[in-house]
């Protein structure tokens, strides 16, 4: 299980078990304290009882040091002691060589509204992950106004493609106005993992400034000091940081893009100086012009996003952290990006470019979007169960009338159904997706090439593979970082000292996108699988996903397997890991759909020192609790 080979077998132990940390200066709500009380000396008693004992694990502790041979023991929700560790325990397992890893860390989530209805926060649980930050992109569901909930929800559903009619219905509206209230409502719940959130932008700017939000106003001084004590309260009650997006791509159902887009230099200066009175947060930025002119020309390029990002840092005191992709239009524009930062962090500046570790994909089957999803013969069709509509599809007439069809456009200008252009323009450098997996694949399996091969165009080679098998076939299209065919540019970008990976957006885009599962990912691709180029190292990897983004959140008490951290831990049969087949739930509230992947291989998931998951199934165990600052 999980062998290092000879390179790696020596039994390499910590001379001595590292001292307890001093007290992190990071809460977290009262239901979650268990541990708070750790001694260490307690633990390395003769015949002391430990809680857990994890026995003979390949450990990669998330430093980025080389892995080592040895044991790790767990006691009230800490690791008492990593290394070469005996004694009785109330359980003990044998890991047999499989590795463990801190919990991973995802801090680019959406679960804002998910939060309400679900405690499970899937397909984050199912991967790994320990602990999430949500609240990203400008956009969330606090501050809310009396009567404000429509607003907020057309500006996520449009941003996030997470459906509307799931967010009215599954969201406890009425337990929050304020944010401080809205994480009190958070700290009354318990979920599989740990929950960390931001203050969002547009929400601010909506709660303060009303219509002329919507009509991107400049803010006056008065809504700046407005908006300035809503961020810093916000801050003062947990928040991890402040969440903003100036991309016109990220627009409300209604096609606007969301308030906050077009803020000045003054708006972001005010709300740095918030940052730095409480001395807390991060600054999280989408930087306009970073996926290219996808939706129009751009107000700003990202060079000149990444300066005054700077330029807020250096005002806010504060870490920042932006999204970092390849664009098509100036592939070399995220170089010229890394350089910027480089100069800053050389001043003493804190700014990590937050990267994918695979290309941002959208998929397309006939349960979710795909480009024939609008076209006049097909929405005759498009709410029969799938089974009847496949039938109806394979018929030949049928197939001739939606071929030749004109699409007709969908009554809201900005909600994700309007991607079907988008994957009709994309069709041709569309890839089957097959078991396994192949996200690094050779541009000669993409559709256009099976229709060359076929002596089809591409859209009927298209409709031809969508109706095949049982309508669970699927196909992606690999976008941002993939513009040469390779992965040459994420790898440039996952070994540069400053980043760091992110942009999962678990919890969002639930039809288009299902990047949540690029914790599971990493390790079979990057770490064990990869053929185009060469294989990383496990601990990079690992201290990508956990120490790094730890560091980055001032989250000082989890990120690494250490006597004194909280015992979230991964215990993976790296030899089994794999991902599996795409498959279409409709179980988010009044029924709607969203794409989900499992992992088989993870062993053990501890959230807190408590068994969550168990041979990739859940415990039933709910240890994870708010996160505050």
């Amino acid at each position: 299980m999980g062998s290092l080979g000879a390179a790696h077998s020596l039994k390499l132990f910590p001379a001595e078990v590292m001292p307890v940390l001093a007290p992190a200066k990071l809460r977290t709500d009262r239901r979650s304290t268990t541990g708070l009380r750790f001694s260490l000396n307690a633990a390395t008693k003769q015949g002391h009882m430990h809680d857990t004992l994890i026995k003979n694990a390949t450990i990669v502790d998330g430093s980025g040091n080389k892995p080592y041979s040895g044991d790790i023991a767990i006691e009230d929700g800490r690791i008492a002691a990593v290394g070469a560790v005996d004694g009785p325990a109330k359980e003990t397992i044998n890991a047999d060589g499989a590795y463990a890893t801190p919990g991973w860390i995802d801090v680019h989530t959406h679960y804002d509204g998910q939060v309400s209805w679900d405690d499970t926060l899937d397909p984050s649980f199912s991967h790994g992950v320990t602990s999430i930050v949500m609240g990203n992109c400008g956009v969330g569901f606090a501050p809310c106004p009396p009567g404000g909930e429509q607003g907020l929800v057309e500006l996520m559903e449009g941003v996030e493609d997470i459906p509307g009619t799931a967010l009215h219905e599954g969201i406890e509206w009425g337990n929050w106005e304020s944010f401080p209230e809205y994480i009190d409502y958070l700290g009354s719940r318990a979920y599989t993992l740990d929950v960390g959130t931001q203050v969002p932008h547009s929400a601010v700017r909506n709660y303060v400034m009303g219509e002329r939000a919507l009509r991107h106003e400049d803010a006056t001084a008065d809504d700046l000091e407005a908006m300035r004590r809503i961020v810093h309260d916000g801050l003062e009650a947990g928040a991890l940081g402040f969440s903003t997006s100036r991309t016109i791509g990220h627009r409300s159902v209604l096609g606007e893009p969301i308030p906050g887009t077009f803020a000045e230099k003054a708006e972001l200066l005010a709300i740095g100086r918030a940052m730095k009175a409480a001395g807390k947060g991060v600054f999280q930025a989408v930087p306009a012009g970073v996926v290219g002119d996808i939706a129009g020309p751009e107000k700003w390029t990202t060079e000149q996003e990444v300066e005054l990002f700077a330029e807020v840092t250096r005002a806010s005191g504060r870490p920042c952290t932006f999204t970092l992709v390849q664009n098509g239009n100036r592939p070399d524009q995220w170089r010229n990006c890394l350089e910027i930062v480089e100069r800053a962090n050389a001043e003493g500046l804190r700014i990590r470019p937050q990267i994918a570790s695979r290309p941002i994909g959208f998929v397309t089957s006939l349960q979710s979007y795909h480009m024939f999803m609008r076209r006049r013969t097909y929405l005759k069709l498009a709410d029969l169960p799938i089974e009847k509509r496949l039938a109806e599809m394979r018929k030949p007439a049928v197939k001739a009338a939606i071929l030749a069809d004109d699409d007709v456009p969908p009554d809201q200008p900005g909600v994700m159904a309007n991607v079907y252009g988008l994957m009709a323009m994309a069709a041709p450098m569309m890839f089957p997706i097959e078991l396994p997996i192949n996200y690094e694949p050779d541009p000669a399996g993409n559709m256009a090439a099976r229709a060359a091969a076929a002596g089809q165009e591409v859209p009927e080679c298209v409709y031809d593979y969508l109706t095949g098998g049982d309508g669970d076939q699927f196909a992606i299209l690999l976008g941002a970082n993939f513009v040469d065919g390779t992965f040459s540019v994420m790898e440039e970008m996952i070994a540069h000292p400053d980043t760091t990976i992110g942009l999962s957006d678990a919890g969002a885009h639930v039809n288009l996108i299902f990047d949540a599962v690029g914790p599971t990912y990493q390790l079979t691709h990057w770490v064990r699988d990869r053929t185009r180029g060469k294989r990383l190292p496990i601990e990079l990897m690992v201290r990508k996903q956990t120490q790094t983004n730890a560091d980055l959140f001032g989250l000082h008490d989890r990120g690494a397997l250490r006597a004194g951290l909280k015992a979230d831990v991964n215990l993976i049969d790296l030899d089994r890991l794999n991902l599996g087949r795409l498959e279409v739930r409709h179980d988010l509230p009044a029924g709607g759909s969203r794409i989900l992947q499992s992992a088989q291989g993870y062993i053990n998931t501890f959230v807190a020192g408590v068994k969550t998951r168990e041979n990739d199934e859940d415990t039933g165990a709910r240890p994870g609790r708010v996160i505050r600052a």
